[in-house]
């Protein structure tokens, strides 16, 4: 193998080249050329979705470090498309006086976990897949502090920075029993050697709660509401949707490439794992009254129904996994997006300030109540056909008792999401938030997401074309 053959790795180098370019035009470019780093940047993270849109062949290089099968260039592109929108919804808070002299360091970091996320979604080892899980991780806790004089941002990134160190510990000593019972760490070579005894057993454990905890299944899920209040919303938004996407494919793609032998053992835990994530987080999802909390239990409810994909272990899991993750970035950046540009512009971010919102806002509250059913999944918005097939491919395994939970639980969402639509077009109030207004970037994401939330369903060769992709994994 020569030097050549990581040209190959088109996605990684590709964005690697966009991160080298955006930093030297920072510190090279001074106060006038800063005014255009934003316009420059979405520009040239645009054409690196384009250029690495489409699928190529299946290749393995570095020995099987590196792996790539046509499947992740639709997970990279969803993770990518996320980003976009993520950038587009921070145009004006970057733009603030406290924050227009690091707009450099915001793009260069959210870039360099995206970044991470690539190795580890393409890791065919262990060693690879911990260097792609750091190198998304340690940028993004200096995302969550960004913020530095913020009491609430300061806290939140020392809660998540202790909490990713204690859960990659533990992960990393999985790896290392892995390793000391087969001698090996490739995945390839894995997949014949785990046989599943007590001590390959205990390492599967070990090493699957740093997965865990970044997708925040219950109970590795008590850093996600604080740090999710504490963060910028547009960061917190980016971990919610980006990094929770790439930590889904990869624990799908492990279990199946890995662990595959061991199904009777893993499977009795992500079925456990389910019913408690989902129904835990649906009831303290009631009680919030900070909306950005509020959407932190709403995703941790979405990870745990996320897990019925993974439990299936077939291919229709995985498509019906990648499908649900397109749906829920659009869903979830959109509700996001309107809480971001609220808290941006007045400050408020409880649910009874919400109250009367659509007299004065109601393209917000239009776009707020889109987001809102399809997370419920409502017919005919395109949440609706993600947990249909999420729900099919679990009961296409025989877990008919687990997807009747699901659906009771489905109700208790539908619930707590009206609470907010009620609040927004019922609910009248004295002193409703006044008139907000938009710039461009964040009107062109929420198009974005709107047209998602609307049209994502209803094109059926979308699910098709990931679908075919799926068996090939």
């Amino acid at each position: 193998m020569d030097y050549s053959s990581f040209l190959q790795m088109s996605d990684e180098f590709s964005l690697l080249t966009v991160m080298i370019f955006l930093l030297i035009y920072d510190i090279f470019a001074g106060e006038k050329g800063a005014k255009n780093f934003q316009p420059l940047a979405l520009v040239l993270f645009s054409a690196h979705i384009i250029l690495n849109f489409f699928p190529r062949d299946a290749f393995s290089i570095a020995g099987g470090m590196y792996q790539y099968v046509p499947i992740q260039t639709y997970v990279k592109a969803i993770l990518n498309i996320g980003t976009l929108i993520v950038l587009l919804q921070a145009h004006k808070f970057l733009n603030g006086e406290a924050n227009h002299h690091k707009k450099g360091e915001f793009y260069f970091l959210t870039l360099s976990t995206l970044l991470g996320m690539y190795f580890m979604i393409s890791s065919g080892n262990f060693l690879m897949f911990f260097i792609g899980l750091e190198t998304a991780s340690i940028p993004m806790a200096t995302l969550v502090a960004f913020d530095k004089y913020n009491r609430k941002s300061a806290e939140a990134g020392a809660k998540y920075i202790l909490s990713a160190v204690f859960a990659s510990s533990i992960s990393v000593f999985g790896m290392s029993l892995i390793y000391g019972s087969t001698g090996t760490l490739y995945f390839s070579d894995l997949a014949t050697l785990l046989t599943g005894t007590p001590l390959q057993i205990m390492a599967f454990v070990f090493f699957a709660v740093g997965l865990f905890f970044k997708i925040s299944l219950v109970p590795f899920h008590l850093w996600t509401p604080d740090v999710y209040e504490g963060a910028q919303t547009n960061i917190t938004s980016y971990l919610s949707v980006i990094s929770k996407g790439a930590a889904v494919f990869v624990l799908f793609t492990i279990l199946i490439k890995v662990f595959g032998h061991m199904v009777t053992q893993w499977q009795p835990i992500l079925y456990g794992l389910s019913i408690v994530s989902i129904t835990v987080a649906n009831v303290f999802a009631i009680r919030q009254q900070n909306l950005k909390r509020f959407l932190a239990f709403s995703s941790i409810s979405q990870a745990g129904y996320i897990l019925l994909a993974i439990i299936s272990g077939t291919a229709m899991g995985m498509a019906s996994l990648v499908y649900f993750v397109l749906v829920y970035m659009f869903s979830n950046l959109a509700a996001f997006g309107v809480i971001s540009v609220i808290e941006e512009r007045t400050g408020k971010v409880k649910m009874d300030d919400y109250n009367g919102l659509y007299q004065t806002n109601p393209r917000l509250s239009f776009v707020m109540m889109l987001a809102l059913f399809s997370l419920a999944g409502i017919p005919p918005f395109a949440g609706f056909f993600s947990k249909f097939f999420i729900f099919s491919a679990a009961a296409a395994q025989g877990y008919y008792v687990l997807v009747f939970i699901a659906l009771l639980n489905t109700i208790i969402s539908l619930y707590y999401y009206l609470l907010v639509i009620k609040a927004m077009f019922l609910n009248k109030s004295e002193n409703p938030i006044e008139k907000v207004t938009s710039d461009t970037p964040l009107k062109i994401s929420f198009v974005i997401c709107t047209l998602g939330i609307l049209l994502v369903g209803l094109f059926s060769t979308i699910y098709t074309q990931i679908a075919a992709l799926s068996f090939g994994l």
